[in-house]
């Protein structure tokens, strides 16, 4: 795992860092704590920042511990385990043949959308709300998307994927 010595996460407010071991705080209103959110802040000061951009009502700061380097690490692979092997970056053009290797070992598995501008076009487009579970299942039709792309550009001759690419008109 590579990480800075001494470093853990940024503050969702000022952006400096929260070392490993160290003190901070998060939000006790639930949607401050969700996975697509999980704000955390180094100080109060950092906290009292978000209270009036996010209009709570009746809000609290928690304080917690932030992991040892060494749980972090632990954590984390439990939840991506290691590669059981490593491919060197490729230095060739893609294969002539159009086929191209998509490997699945230690891919993350995250959101690919931008959360808060998903749900802010939706508003607008139609004065709904957007659910958090729409967000996996949207970015794993753009996993799908990309894997087509990808294909598509090695069909092609080319290491780079292109607009042209993710077009279903092919």
């Amino acid at each position: 795992m590579e990480t800075d010595e001494a470093k853990w996460r940024p503050c969702s407010s000022c952006k400096g860092d929260i070392d490993f071991g160290e003190l901070y705080y998060v939000c006790d209103v639930p949607t401050c704590n969700r996975g697509a959110t999980d704000l955390r802040f180094c100080s109060l000061e950092c906290w009292d920042v978000h209270v009036p951009v996010m209009r709570h009502r009746n809000p609290g700061a928690i304080e917690k511990h932030a992991p040892t380097q060494g749980e972090w690490e632990r954590e984390q692979a439990k939840i991506r385990p290691a590669p059981t092997s490593v491919r060197p970056p490729s230095t060739s053009t893609a294969p002539s043949d159009g086929t191209v290797e998509l490997v699945d070992e230690g891919l993350p598995h995250d959101i690919l959308v931008v959360v808060s501008k998903l749900k802010a076009y939706v508003r607008a487009r139609s004065g709904m709300n957007t659910s958090d579970g729409v967000m996996e299942v949207l970015s794993d039709r753009l996993r799908t998307l990309c894997d087509e792309g990808i294909r598509n550009a090695a069909r092609d001759g080319r290491k780079t994927v292109m607009d042209r690419d993710l077009r279903s008109t092919r």
